[in-house]
């Protein structure tokens, strides 16, 4: 899987849910994106679900590990090493909450948190490699929304080795980042809004691309979904953001025709 490994290096290489109700949740996305779900009887995975659209796995959806564990979706950046990664992100001033560890043969996993409280986690790919990106009702884009993304660009480009492109934004809005890897952008980034309750930390959000936002966001809110963003332009496309019955926030992307 070499060239697996190299493609999905410091670029994002997998998504997946951590749910209360994987139940629900496997039901809630098979019915908005057309998913085609199927739990992984192994015992070792602890019921863990691969997405499927045809015969390509596009994301996962897996019980949460601890009655405390938040609903959330999860962003891998690809790695070569992962263990070596925890050590860059530790000298970088993040925090290694759980150290590199195999997934059956498939792969190794590790998860983080950036010096202001986002988690991020890391996919070193063995047998599962390169997933696909930018097709209906796959995985879009990334972004961070910091609390303090001076010092999150700081770190994120010391460990994935990232450049930043900074795009200024109207209406006295914050500075809108994106991170780079070889002049291709892979991820975003902005400080978090000030409005944002005091409570709710920095975090990664994943965005799915579908061909229809304002349909797919009144499906999600039929289905029990709950409207954090209602869909809106952006100079690169249209875009909403919503949370799932469980609570799990995520984006619709449709990016502007070229």
């Amino acid at each position: 899987m070499a060239e697996a490994s190299t493609v999905v290096a410091n670029k994002p290489a997998w998504v997946d849910l951590s749910s209360s109700d994987p139940a629900a949740s496997r039901d809630f996305y098979a019915k908005l994106f057309g998913w085609k779900i199927e739990v992984n009887p192994d015992p070792q995975y602890g019921g863990y679900a691969m997405a499927n659209i045809g015969d390509k796995a596009v994301a996962g959806i897996g019980p949460a590990q601890s009655p405390d564990a938040p609903n959330a979706w999860s962003i891998y950046i690809g790695t070569l090493d992962a263990e070596a990664l925890g050590k860059t992100v530790a000298a970088a001033g993040g925090s290694v909450i759980a150290p590199a560890f195999d997934v059956g043969g498939q792969g190794r996993m590790a998860v983080f948190q950036d010096p202001t409280g986002a988690f991020i986690s890391a996919w070193q790919p063995l047998a599962m490699g390169a997933f696909p990106t930018n097709e209906p009702n796959t995985f879009a884009w990334a972004e961070l929304n910091s609390r303090g993304i001076a010092k999150a660009i700081t770190f994120y480009e010391g460990v994935f080795g990232w450049s930043t492109k900074a795009s200024e934004m109207p209406e006295s809005q914050p500075p809108y980042y994106e991170f780079q890897v070889d002049g291709q952008s892979v991820a975003g980034a902005t400080e978090m809004n000030p409005m944002v309750p005091a409570e709710v930390p920095s975090y990664w959000l994943a965005y799915f691309l579908v061909e229809d936002i304002d349909k797919v966001f009144q499906t999600a809110t039929e289905a029990g979904g709950k409207a954090m963003l209602p869909p809106m332009d952006f100079p690169g496309g249209r875009f909403a953001i919503l949370s799932d019955p469980q609570g799990a926030a995520f984006g619709l992307m449709k990016w502007a025709e070229s």
